[in-house]
């Protein structure tokens, strides 16, 4: 059994639990609710056993628009005011680094996530999206990293998980001109893997494809994505040899040794979809 949450939803279905964003402000919007309930939720989920994938997507038209400005303002609206205290600013930057603190935990997360998105899918949706492991999107999707419009720089992990993603010059590109962007875009530039014809099918395959990632034994997927994980930033020797220290355990492992048996015996492995993550 799950929290009940007010903006997000979730349902587990054979390892691959759905978190749907609901708001409550319009086209999702990023209010109060959602900066406090997804680190706990990523928590809960990332300490269950049963989960070995997690898809994000988007409720009613859109993924999401982004900060909810109006009922956001309580909270970072201090500065605007004109007072200069430091403890305001201290205030302020506790604030910014607790809402950091949910897309942090999705990018370091041992379980893959997949994000699914449709519609708008604006300033932080987009640093959202960025701290996936993969993103698809339907052809109706449509992305801005607007946070220059609003006068402020993007701060919750967009321009540091984009730079791995599309490189450093299209980073610069959507956060120096605060443009929007359509979904063919976003193919070319490497943000989205796939584009599907329209919601419906996008979700479909979003499914399809976390299936096929729960399918598979989960300390080798999840080991997949730690080592990925922490060869950002470092040079070549050091990835091959913290890569060398995982699977030097991980060819200790009951599904390592069903997986050359299968091999072997020319049959389909049948892997302990109850297995203990990888770390």
């Amino acid at each position: 059994m799950t929290t009940t949450y007010q903006s997000l939803s979730l349902s587990l279905s054979d390892g691959v639990m759905t978190v749907t964003l609901l708001g409550p402000g319009k086209g999702n919007a990023m209010g109060p609710e959602f900066w406090d309930e997804l680190p706990k939720a990523m928590d809960e989920v990332t300490a269950m056993p049963g989960v070995r994938c997690l898809v994000f997507r988007g409720s009613g038209e859109h993924f999401s628009y982004g900060l909810d400005v109006a009922r956001m303002l309580p909270r970072i609206g201090a500065m605007a005011s004109g007072n200069p205290l430091a403890a305001e600013r201290r205030r302020l930057m506790a604030q910014i680094r607790f809402m950091q603190s949910g897309f942090v935990k999705m990018h370091e997360s041992p379980i893959p996530v997949i994000a699914a998105i449709h519609g708008w899918c604006i300033g932080g949706g987009v640093n959202m999206i960025a701290a996936a492991d993969i993103r698809l999107c339907s052809a109706d999707a449509k992305f801005s990293l607007r946070e220059a419009r609003l006068a402020i720089t993007p701060d919750i992990g967009g321009l540091q998980f984009l730079p791995h993603i599309i490189g450093q010059g299209y980073t610069r590109e959507l956060a120096l001109t605060a443009k929007d962007f359509d979904a063919q875009f976003a193919q070319k530039i490497g943000l989205v893997n796939h584009v599907y014809d329209d919601p419906d099918a996008l979700f479909n395959a979003a499914d399809q494809m976390a299936r096929q990632i729960a399918d598979l034994p989960a300390s080798a997927v999840q080991g997949a994505k730690e080592v990925l994980n922490y060869g950002i930033g470092k040079d070549l020797e050091a990835g091959m040899q913290y890569v060398a220290v995982w699977n030097s355990s991980q060819m200790q492992s009951a599904d390592f040794s069903e997986a050359m048996q299968a091999t072997v015996e020319k049959r389909k492995a049948a892997f302990n979809k109850k297995s203990e993550r990888g770390y």
